[in-house]
C-alpha cells in the first residue's frame, strides 16, 4: 500500500511503501509540484531506489527554479538510507 497526498500547509504526505510499483503514481504527483514543499515521511515504512530517484529528479528540478523539497519526520532506517546514498547533502532533512 502506498498513498501520497497534499496535506495541511502544502505538506506532502507519504504513507506506506514507496517502491517501483508506485512510480507512475508518485511521478504524476511530483511533476505537479513547482515550488518549495515539505515532505512528511512520518508514515512511510519503506523507500526503494526508484522512490529515491523520483525524489532526486524532483529536487533537482525544483533547485533549478530556486525551490526545494524539505524532508521531515524520517524514521531512523530511512534517514540512514538517505545518508548512505549521500542524499543528506542534496536535501534539507529536518528531524522533529
Amino acid at each position: 500500500m502506498f498513498d501520497i497526498h497534499l496535506g495541511e500547509n502544502k505538506e506532502i504526505c507519504l504513507i506506506g511503501k514507496f517502491d517501483a510499483s508506485q512510480a507512475d503514481k508518485a511521478n504524476n504527483f511530483f511533476n505537479q509540484i513547482n515550488d518549495t514543499h515539505t515532505v512528511n515521511f512520518e508514515k512511510l515504512d519503506y523507500i526503494s531506489s526508484m522512490g529515491l530517484s523520483i525524489l532526486l529528479v524532483t529536487q533537482k528540478r525544483l533547485l533549478d527554479a530556486g525551490h526545494e523539497l524539505v524532508l521531515i519526520n524520517m524514521t531512523r532506517h530511512i534517514r540512514e538510507v538517505f545518508g548512505y546514498a549521500g542524499f543528506d547533502e542534496i536535501f534539507k532533512i529536518v528531524q522533529s
